[in-house]
C-alpha cells in the first residue's frame, strides 16, 4: 500500500461546547488553526475525544462539514463514523464522504458489542457503502468488544478497510495481526503512552489525545521514530509520559478538556453524563502541567 491516509500524529481533537451544551464553532475553528499551525499531520473529528456519543446525528455531521471546511485540504480530515448500530454507522459514513472527508474511522460496536464474525459482517457492510478508507477503532477498555488477529486478516481483504487504531494494549496481539495482514492493513497507535512502541514496531504514527495540548511535541516524537531516530522518539516518549498519563487521570476527555481550558482555550464543559473533575483532580494537573510549563 502505497497511498497512506497520513503518516504521523493526528489529533483526536476535541469538540469545544458553550455553557449551554451547544458546539462553539468559533473556537472548533481556532483549534483547528492551532492545530495545523504546530504540525499536526491529519484532523480526526467526532472521535470519541470529540464527544461523538452525545452528538445527534444532524450534530455529527454539522461538525464533519465544519471541520473539512476549515481545514481546506490543508491535512487529511478523518471523520468519526462509528456505531453499535451498523446501519446508523453505515449512514454516517455516507454522509461523512459526501461532506469531504478523506477517511473514516469507525469503532467497535458498544455495549451490544457482538462476535467475531458480527464484526466482519458490520465492518464489510459499512466499507460496501464508502469509496474513501475506513480505519478500525479496537477500543475493548471503552466497548468490551476486541478485534482478534484472524479478524483483521479476513477484515482486510475488504479494499476499503486501509488501517487500524489499535488501542487494546497487547502489543503481542499486535504482532499477530501485522504478520497475518501484512501491507494490507496499516496501524496507527490508539494510545499515547503506546505511540513510539507501535510506530517502532511498522506503525504509522498516532491517532492522540495528547496532541491536543501538544501538537509539536506529538508530531516530532512519531516523526523522529519514523526517520529511525528510535533513541530520539523514546526520550520523547519518556518524557511526556507522566504528562499523557494525567490526561487519562479520569474518563476522556474529561482531563484533556480541562487542560485546554487552562492554557486559555475556551473548550467549555463536557456535556453529561461526562463530570467536571473533582478539585483534587484538578490540582493535580495544574500540578503536571506546570512541570511541563503549559501553564
Amino acid at each position: 500500500m502505497n497511498d497512506h491516509i497520513f503518516t504521523g500524529s493526528g489529533v483526536a481533537i476535541v469538540t469545544p461546547m458553550n455553557n449551554d451544551g451547544s458546539v462553539n464553532f468559533e473556537e472548533y475553528g481556532r483549534l483547528i488553526d492551532f492545530q495545523i499551525e504546530n504540525g499536526t499531520d491529519a484532523i480526526v473529528a467526532c472521535g470519541t475525544t470529540g464527544e461523538s456519543a452525545t452528538m445527534s446525528g444532524e450534530e455529527h455531521c454539522r461538525v464533519i462539514e465544519y471541520t473539512v471546511k476549515k481545514v481546506d485540504g490543508r491535512v487529511p480530515v478523518i471523520a468519526g463514523a462509528g456505531s453499535n448500530d451498523t446501519a446508523f454507522a453505515g449512514e454516517l459514513s455516507v454522509e461523512a464522504e459526501k461532506l469531504g472527508a478523506d477517511a473514516i474511522l469507525s469503532v467497535t460496536p458498544y455495549y451490544n458489542k457482538t462476535s467475531q464474525s458480527g464484526l466482519v459482517r458490520h465492518y464489510n457492510y459499512i466499507a460496501d457503502k464508502v469509496n474513501i478508507p475506513i480505519i478500525l477503532y479496537n477500543v475493548p477498555s471503552r466497548t468490551g468488544c476486541n478485534i482478534k488477529p484472524e479478524t483483521y486478516a479476513e477484515l482486510c481483504k475488504h479494499p476499503n478497510i486501509k488501517a487500524t487504531k489499535e488501542a487494546n494494549g497487547d502489543t503481542s496481539a499486535l504482532v499477530r495481526t501485522m504478520a497475518l495482514c501484512g501491507d494490507n492493513l496499516e496501524v496507527y497507535s490508539g494510545e499515547d503512552s503506546q505511540a513510539f512502541t507501535i510506530t517502532a514496531m511498522g506503525g504509522l504514527g498516532v491517532i492522540s489525545v495528547f496532541a491536543n495540548i501538544c501538537p509539536k511535541e506529538s508530531h516530532e516524537l512519531v516523526q523522529k521514530t519514523l526517520a529511525g531516530d528510535f533513541k530520539g522518539g523514546f526520550e520523547l516518549q519518556k518524557k511526556y509520559i507522566a504528562l499523557m498519563d494525567a490526561l487519562f487521570s479520569d474518563v476522556n476527555p474529561i482531563p484533556v478538556k480541562a487542560a485546554m481550558n487552562l492554557m486559555g482555550f475556551n473548550c467549555g464543559p463536557c456535556r453529561l453524563p461526562l463530570d467536571s473533575m473533582s478539585e483534587s483532580g484538578l490540582e493535580k494537573l495544574k500540578t503536571c502541567m506546570k512541570a511541563y510549563e503549559l501553564i
